[in-house]
């Protein structure tokens, strides 16, 4: 009796034993596999890129804003971007507008051999929508719950943004729909507030408009990279004037950055020194400016594709990641 006991006690304590082994394998392979799901996700490198692409001027006389814009949609959805990581807002819909003589279109060069407006097009804040406080709301992600997904940003800390902005405007302020303004300090604080929601990686600001180089000139925002078609005291000048549809078409710093841009793909090595070295202020009628310092990455070594471009590294591993396979609670 008294050997079946002492049989009985220690293929219990073998059991507990037993059972103690599997569970601390099973935590330490739990921990383990968080640790290299961990370690997949922190990544230095930007995941996302996002185009934020704004006109803010309406009425037919300022059909070149759209078509500044236009262009720009066009290269980033040529470049690789998708609609869904675009926001386009245009404050006028000058393809439907009665003086346009060839209605539903978009033209940026009086030969007209592209239609910028197409069948293909999603536009995401138009006419009235079109307002200082929505811009803002949207970079700052402060929209209102009823909002759909199309016209949110839902960019986050690895996401690099390019933003463009064209219109009417002066020495720290542009226009929009001649009703209402937004100055510098609006820009500059709501990167800020980007930043501290971490918001992005990286932002690249480009603005064609007259004085453009002042609106960047409140920036405190680390990683954003500025670009303006003309300095404090100079106008931005329009290029390319079409006598069949009455106005210009686009305007000189943006045609000449789109002409850079066509001979640029997804797959380019060209840089933002390449871009912004073709820079002519003689052919643009004005100086644009580049402003740096806030910027950690030197030019030369910034790919366009970073902002223009939807190519994304890839990092081979020697082992797959678990990602998705069930694990048990210890």
């Amino acid at each position: 009796m008294h050997v079946i006991r002492v049989l009985v006690r220690l293929a219990i304590a073998v059991f507990a034993a037993h059972t103690l082994c599997v569970g601390l394998a099973q935590a330490a392979g739990a921990g383990s596999t968080k640790k290299k799901i961990e370690q997949f996700l922190d990544t230095d490198n930007h995941t996302n890129n996002w185009a934020v692409l704004v006109c803010t001027s309406r009425f037919w006389f300022n059909y070149r804003h759209i078509a500044n814009t236009m262009s720009m949609y066009r290269t980033v959805k040529r470049m690789g971007i998708p609609d869904s990581h675009i926001i386009l807002m245009l404050a006028d819909d000058v393809a439907c507008n009665p003086r346009n003589c060839y209605p539903g279109t978009v033209f940026d060069h009086p030969q007209k051999t592209t239609d910028l407006y197409g069948d293909n097009v999603e536009v995401d804040y138009r006419g009235y929508e079109v307002t200082v406080e929505n811009f803002i709301r949207l970079l700052t992600g402060r929209v209102e719950q009823h909002i759909p997904r199309n016209k949110r940003l839902l960019t986050d800390d690895k996401s690099n943004i390019f933003i463009y902005m064209t219109g009417h405007g002066g020495e720290d302020f542009l226009k929009f729909q001649d009703s209402e303004e937004i100055n510098s300090y609006d820009i500059a604080d709501a990167m800020q507030q980007m930043w501290e929601k971490q918001r992005y990686r990286e932002i690249l600001f480009v603005i064609d408009t007259c004085q453009a180089n002042t609106m960047f000139s409140k920036f405190y925002a680390p990683n954003v990279l500025s670009i303006g078609s003309s300095k404090k005291g100079e106008n931005s000048y329009s290029h390319f004037h079409d006598r069949d549809i009455g106005v210009s078409v686009i305007d000189r710093f943006t045609y000449y950055n789109l002409e850079f841009f066509e001979s640029v793909d997804m797959s380019s090595k060209h840089t933002m020194a390449d871009l912004i070295g073709t820079y002519n202020a003689t052919l643009m009628h004005s100086t644009p400016g580049v402003r740096t310092d806030l910027f950690a990455r030197k030019l030369e070594k910034t790919y366009l594709t970073d902002f223009f471009g939807a190519v994304q590294e890839v990092e081979l591993t020697p082992e797959p990641f678990p990602i998705g396979q069930r694990q048990e609670s210890t």
